[in-house]
């Protein structure tokens, strides 16, 4: 593949290199009046990226009129295959395998994803516009057309993952709480608020400030992305040949991608598979043996004191973590049979990293509270409002994984205080 590339250009938003001649239909006219494009010429093919609003009507109507013109050989959307089958298939949701969600470590993904889904419906239902419509629309009309789909973002937990690992401790709690604030907060907002999605990207508004402001997220969620998309379109104009590319992305990458797409010059199979890659930081987990070995010193202290010592040491340490683990379960509104896990469990915790209490007792809700039909086909529903989350069966094993998960680490901390404190005291 040839290197051969040119500036990115752009207009004033009233007319579109390449498709501007006096004999477009008014509808296409109209629609692309004020609407941010840049053309890309490159390897001999012509790239015209549309930035969009992730809800707005406007942008529909942008990308309906584009894809219905015939000016274009191939459609690329900023979607994974996850997110357009979600955005395409009703049914999709209803495949979820909770126990493989649970055995795999992925509740906090899935949870995740729900957050962010919420957020953005919450924001759709202001204006009657689905959240992703303008990219679901992109998509079925080019089937319709019968030009090809080109899937160019990165899976969203790919993404995720990538932000989590490349955060400290304090950025993984401001990243746990704007995913939080973007489940339940309930702002008002106006369509001319959602058209200034068109100077960002949903995934950092649902972030709120932060994403902007830490450097490590922003380059996960935002940079990364630029340059991935931008990969992908190569490897896709390598493939098919000359051709004119239509790419409907959100306007806060428009920039970015336009710069990657013309000046980049990795090949794009190697570049896109470091950007699929989660390094993993091998770390020893000090935090994990240090726990572990205030807990057995003490208990070892305490029976050096005397079997009644450490028979009360240890009879302490099993009833405040089972104890608050048993009511992080409680609060979660957990059948009493994982409330009995969750205390059965939580006092090994801390011994055992890869089976934590809230994954024991939230097995066992699934188990015993098996989520209904009515459960998956109203989950994105449910989980617009706090009392939706524990309604549905689907999203209460979540909430279930989470405060018993919690509540063990309160009684673990105050358990190993207690220690400390009963040691000093001889």
């Amino acid at each position: 593949m040839g290197t051969d590339s040119s500036e990115p250009t752009g207009g004033d938003g009233n007319t579109l290199q390449g498709i501007d001649d006096p004999t477009l239909p008014d509808r296409l006219e109209k629609a692309l009046l004020g609407q941010p494009i840049l053309e890309v010429e490159r390897d001999g093919i012509h790239y015209t990226l549309l930035g969009t609003a992730h809800i707005s009507q406007a942008s529909i109507d942008a990308v309906e009129a584009l894809v219905a013109s015939g000016r274009f050989d191939a459609v690329a959307v900023e979607l994974d295959e996850q997110r357009l089958r979600a955005l395409t298939d009703v049914e999709s949701l209803h495949k979820l395998d909770l126990f493989a969600i649970i055995r795999e470590g992925k509740v906090g993904l899935v949870a995740a994803n729900l957050a962010l889904a919420a957020y953005q419906r919450r924001l759709a239902e202001k204006l009657g516009v689905q959240p992703g419509a303008e990219l679901k629309a992109a998509a079925e009309g080019a089937d319709a057309a019968g030009v090809p789909v080109v899937l160019i973002d990165r899976e969203v937990g790919l993404t995720l993952r990538r932000a989590w690992t490349a955060l400290g401790f304090w950025g993984r709690m401001k990243l746990a709480m704007g995913l939080a604030g973007s489940l339940f907060t309930n702002d008002d907002v106006d369509e001319a608020e959602i058209e200034k999605l068109k100077q960002g990207d949903m995934l950092e508004r649902s972030f709120g400030e932060f994403a902007a402001m830490d450097p490590a997220l922003y380059e996960a969620v935002i940079a990364e992305r630029d340059e991935y998309m931008a990969l992908r379109l190569r490897e896709h104009g390598a493939a098919a040949g000359p051709t004119r590319v239509l790419a409907v992305v959100g306007a806060g990458h428009l920039k970015g991608l336009a710069e990657r797409l013309a000046h980049d010059k990795a090949e794009p199979a190697t570049a896109r598979g470091v950007l699929e890659q989660v390094v993993r930081k091998r770390s020893i987990p000090w935090i994990t043996i240090l726990v572990a070995l205030a807990v057995v010193g003490g208990l070892a202290w305490g029976f050096s004191q005397g079997r009644e010592v450490g028979a009360s040491m240890a009879l302490g340490w099993v009833l405040t973590t089972g104890t608050l683990g048993a009511l992080g379960c409680l609060a979660a509104g957990g059948h009493p049979l994982a409330i009995l896990a969750a205390f059965v469990a939580s006092p090994f915790t801390p011994f055992h990293r890869l089976v934590p209490s809230g994954m024991i007792s939230a097995g066992v809700q699934a188990w015993l509270r098996k989520p209904t039909y009515r459960d998956f086909l109203y989950l994105r529903d449910d989980t617009n409002t706090l009392r939706g989350w524990w309604r549905n069966r689907v999203s209460h094993v979540l909430v279930v994984f989470f405060l018993t998960s919690l509540g063990t680490s309160i009684g673990v901390w105050i358990s190993i205080f207690r220690i400390a404190g009963r040691m000093a005291g001889g």
